[in-house]
């Protein structure tokens, strides 16, 4: 019976989950800001312990890929990439959208769309759209939100929009009536990260681990005290 662990730090804080079978063993998870630097290897091991396990007993390990913070991605990459390293195990990546697009999926009729959003400073996103199968209907996207912003979608479907991101369009979109905003915030989980790996690891679909890169989207950008700009 095939154990999976996951990762998840795309945004604030972070989260572990162990999976046998595709169902939950064990789960931790914190919220805090930069929790995910100081506190992984210790969620790591202990969601291992508490479900009885060595982590050398696992046998895949699962990471949010991505999009969301630049920081938070390394960390849960390079530390997933690590450990399949050490321990001579597969490496298997899930889009962070789609994960949080599996949290809500049952809450909702076939006639819905889902549209994850995460917050991208500014007016910004990063989204994508997602029919009940959580198949994509726009894919993964940086996107500026204006009073155009999803109004093709919107004239057809009923879309509900959710994550730390999805504030933003309230404010510009709150008004329309296909558009359907959660009264709480929806993180990323490695618990749904999890539920999507144990269907990956089924069909063997695993990535390179000495190549994979975190899916940024975009371009980290650090501004100097004189205004110039690098990418990392």
């Amino acid at each position: 019976m095939p154990l999976l662990l996951s990762i998840d730090t795309s945004t604030r804080g972070c989260s572990v989950a162990l999976h046998q079978d595709g169902h939950l063993l064990s789960s931790y998870e914190l919220l805090a800001d930069k929790s995910s630097s100081g506190m992984l290897t210790t969620l790591i091991h202990n969601a291992v312990d508490h479900a009885g396990y060595q982590l050398a007993e696992v046998d895949a390990f699962a990471v949010a890929q991505g999009p969301g913070s630049y920081t938070g991605l390394r960390i849960a990459v390079s530390t997933a990439k690590g450990l399949c390293f050490a321990l001579d195990k597969p490496l298997i990546a899930i889009n962070t959208l789609e994960a949080m697009a599996l949290q809500v999926k049952l809450f909702f009729e076939t006639n819905y769309l889902l549209c994850p959003m995460l917050d991208a400073r500014r007016m910004e996103v990063f989204c994508a759209l997602f029919d009940c199968e959580l198949k994509f209907v726009e894919p993964t996207q940086a996107k500026i939100i204006d009073q155009q912003s999803f109004a093709g979608v919107l004239e057809e479907y009923s879309v509900v929009f959710f994550g730390d991101g999805a504030e933003k369009c309230r404010q510009v979109l709150g008004q329309n009536p296909n558009a359907y905003f959660l009264s709480h915030v929806i993180s990323p989980s490695a618990k749904t990260v999890g539920e999507l790996a144990w269907k990956r690891f089924q069909n063997q679909q695993f990535e390179e681990i000495a190549t994979f890169e975190p899916f940024y989207l975009k371009d980290f950008m650090a501004t100097t005290p004189k205004s110039q700009k690098h990418t990392n």
